[in-house]
């Protein structure tokens, strides 16, 4: 079996960042009868660096049956909306014009965001007549507009028709979570049928608990000081900026450290309020490969998913969760709806109102004055649970089976 995958974010090896897709494509190849071209963009999505040595082409192969494809992204993605978009644009005709010339597939599969990338895939599959999955990680435009990056009414209007669009033409549309399943048939109930649900999930060959002594706090300083952790991009949807307010507050405990770790444009921002405040209370630390994260989780004493307040964060399953779930640790969420449902069906840990720092607050108070027992035992009950619902391996081969019927 043939898979041509257009994903503008595919992650380079030990790449920081949601790695969803760097393991299904691992699992999908598992058989040695499977075989994978991955149509992706060559600037990271996160620091805005370009990928690979070439500007415009770039020829990787990752594994037996897998070969990742680099096409040319407009380098400044990470400058601005404007920007971003052209970085869209860009990858957008890069990717369809270099598929062109790949051998006809029997599927194709679309990954968001953006709606753009699923030009390439819904052309590819009219001109070698196959048939391609959409899958929806982001439910565009709504988080963009949700998020106050969208504004303009003629490209909302345009996005909206390019989202009704894609989704007529797949052939099925995968979503991460029930709540974008049921925000989709609200608004599209024609395409009910079509709709299939692969959630984010937990890799457990990637992320293992261990000691939380290791390397990472001796390199980094944390000696026997409470850790709350960040992992992720520093964004305009991410609001890290109630991390820094709360540090303030707690500027004369030192025995808490506030670690964010990871690349994104409101960094800068996040460092100047840190100097202005002269907080010695939180460290700032670039993206780490994927094969250390596990590490710097394992050091955490608490690992936090801090996201805007808006509906369409209600629908969302951050992977970075069941990364600190498959490693153990509790966590502090600030995302309302499915995640806030996660941490608590699993009591995994505790959940704060989105953009509240004094709710923040109260909650970083409530995990400083919980026994270590207390916190062992949120870590022990959300391996438990993820082990049970969220096996990433478990996962890939339902996706597999849909996409073998496709292809039949």
């Amino acid at each position: 079996m043939k898979i041509i995958l257009f994903h503008q974010y595919f992650l380079g090896k030990n790449d920081p960042g949601g790695s969803r897709w760097n393991q299904l494509t691992k699992y999908f190849t598992e058989d040695g009868d499977s075989t994978i071209d991955v149509m992706a963009g060559n600037i990271h999505y996160a620091t805005g660096k370009q990928v690979g040595e070439k500007i415009w082409y770039n020829k990787e192969k990752i594994d037996t049956n897998i070969t990742v494809h680099r096409t040319w992204t407009y380098a400044g993605y990470n400058a601005n909306f404007l920007g971003r978009l052209i970085g869209y644009f860009s990858y957008m005709f890069s990717s369809l014009w270099k598929s062109l010339f790949l051998p006809k597939p029997d599927v194709i599969i679309v990954t968001s965001p953006s709606l753009f990338v699923g030009v390439s895939a819904l052309a590819l599959s009219k001109i070698k007549r196959v048939p391609f999955i959409f899958e929806v990680r982001d439910l565009w435009p709504e988080s963009a507009i949700a998020t106050g990056v969208l504004t303009n009414k003629h490209l909302i209007n345009i996005l909206s028709y390019l989202e009704k669009k894609l989704y007529h033409h797949a052939t099925k549309i995968v979503v991460l979570t029930p709540a974008f399943k049921k925000d989709i048939e609200k608004r599209f109930p024609q395409y009910i049928e079509k709709i299939e649900i692969i959630t984010n999930a937990a890799d457990f060959d990637l992320m293992k608990p261990a000691e939380k002594n290791n390397w990472v706090r001796t390199k980094y300083g944390w000696g026997e000081k409470k850790v709350f952790a960040y992992f992720g991009t520093h964004g305009l949807a991410n609001d890290l900026m109630q991390v820094i307010e709360v540090a303030r507050k707690l500027k004369d405990n030192k025995n808490v450290l506030f670690v964010l770790i990871g690349d994104g444009m409101q960094k800068p921002l996040l460092k100047e309020k840190v100097k202005a405040y002269k907080l010695d209370n939180v460290q700032f630390i670039d993206s780490v490969s994927k094969d250390k994260v596990g590490d710097f989780i394992n050091a955490s004493d608490v690992c936090m998913a801090i996201l805007k307040k808006t509906d369409t964060f209600k629908t969302v399953y951050p992977n970075k969760v069941f990364d600190y779930m498959s490693c153990k640790k509790p966590s502090l969420v600030t995302i309302d709806g499915i995640t806030r449902k996660l941490i608590e069906d699993a009591n995994s840990g505790l959940y704060a109102e989105p953009e509240n720092s004094d709710a923040f607050y109260t909650i970083i108070e409530k995990f400083l004055s919980t026994s270590n027992s207390s916190m062992q035992e949120m870590g022990e009950s959300g391996y438990k649970y993820v082990k049970e619902h969220f096996d990433r391996e478990a996962l890939s081969r339902r996706y597999i089976n849909i996409i073998k019927n496709l292809s039949q």
